[in-house]
């Protein structure tokens, strides 16, 4: 038997998919005018969910990828109809409106730095501010307080590791205060072993660092199971703590800069566990800031814990030709299984169908804030 003939009754269903798909965009139009007119909502959370349900059901035994099926084209006729009803207006004039360029060269602004000198974001922001001396906080949340409190214009801060990943705390900052990504940059992460001169290697019980440098190294700490790894507030702090106290039995892991800036000897080069290993920093503002070169975005929003909603929404990028760079999704304090969910992806929101995309997107999404567009240096 050939496959042609079932082949020709695919193609001739397809057309009569086609053709109704059509007719449903049409229809889809018709709703948006008496929802216009009427005053009502695009999006009906409870209609939609009663759909899927007896689609699922009619399916029988294709039931998932009916109810899949149908949770896109429902989304493509919402994106239309916030299209014809322009909706996100707010939102929309303040992209289009957002300043292009961050004063970065300019020595007149006050920039908020996590750690002390000589940390990996000090790297970041002298890079990102050659002509700034910032202030440094010991805390990501006094980084943020900084910024709030209009003490900073801008802060600089760690967002995720090549090996590491995630810096979650960063993450749930980002999700309560909501401030804007001005710009982000990666740094190559060289870490060093560093001690007081004259301490030898035999003799170091403790390693203080960061959490996030101690985990980029546990290798390390897998061969030298006689060393204990003690978590500081920043590799450039702990290097400052062991010089100030001329401990002989402790080491810290720490850039080049943090050992020679506090003095001490470096005994180890090369040990971390990925030799590529690289950080990436956010530059973090109150005010928006979108210039043409502009490349990644970042949105946050909520979900309801019902099955499909988040591969409902994903799809809606995938629609538009968007390519996700990073999902993290965070526990809501005080609910059950619901989540926050940070994405990143490639474009600049002033492009006209990924406008669209946001601005539809937050009209229907619970606690949705768009978090910037912004170069990935």
């Amino acid at each position: 038997m050939s496959l042609q003939p079932i082949r020709d009754e695919i193609d001739q269903i397809d057309e009569q998919i086609i053709e109704l798909f059509k007719r449903r965009m049409d229809c889809s139009k018709r709703v948006a005018e008496y929802k216009l007119e009427n005053g009502i909502p695009i999006f009906n959370e409870e209609r939609e969910n009663q759909i899927l349900d007896s689609v699922e059901e009619k399916g029988g035994v294709y039931g998932g990828g009916a109810r899949q099926l149908y949770s896109v084209i429902m989304g493509i006729s919402r994106a239309l109809q916030h299209d014809l009803l322009g909706s996100g207006a707010k939102l929309k004039n303040e992209i289009l409106s957002a300043d292009h360029t961050v004063p970065f060269e300019s020595n007149h602004i006050k920039v908020a730095c996590f750690g002390v000198s000589g940390t990996y974001a000090h790297q970041a922001q002298r890079k990102l501010f050659p002509n700034c001396t910032p202030d440094f906080y010991s805390t990501f949340q006094d980084v943020f307080s900084a910024i709030q409190n209009n003490e900073a214009q801008f802060g600089v801060v760690p967002i995720e590791n090549s090996s590491a990943g995630s810096v979650t705390d960063v993450y749930d900052l980002m999700l309560k205060y909501r401030f804007y990504i001005a710009a982000s940059i990666e740094i190559s992460v060289n870490h060093i072993l560093a001690v007081n001169f004259g301490t030898a290697m035999e003799n170091i019980k403790k390693i203080y660092s960061h959490s996030q440098a101690l985990s980029q190294c546990s290798d390390f700490f897998r061969r030298h199971k006689n060393m204990k790894s003690e978590t500081y507030v920043s590799t450039a702090a702990a290097a400052k703590m062991l010089s100030e106290n001329q401990f002989t039995d402790a080491a810290v892991i720490c850039s080049e800069d943090a050992a020679e800036k506090y003095g001490l000897e470096v005994i180890a080069r090369g040990f971390q566990n990925n030799p590529n290993n690289t950080t990436r920093f956010l530059v973090i503002a109150k005010k928006l800031y979108i210039d043409d070169t502009s490349d990644k975005i970042s949105l946050c929003f909520s979900l309801p814990h019902v099955k499909g909603s988040l591969y409902s929404i994903l799809g809606r990028f995938a629609i538009h030709g968007l390519n996700l760079t990073k999902i993290e999704s965070r526990p809501i304090f005080g609910t059950s299984f619901e989540y926050m969910f940070y994405l990143d992806f490639d474009g600049n929101a002033k492009d006209n169908d990924t406008l669209k995309l946001i601005t539809a997107l937050s009209e229907e999404l619970k606690d949705f804030s768009f978090l910037g567009n912004y170069p990935n240096q």
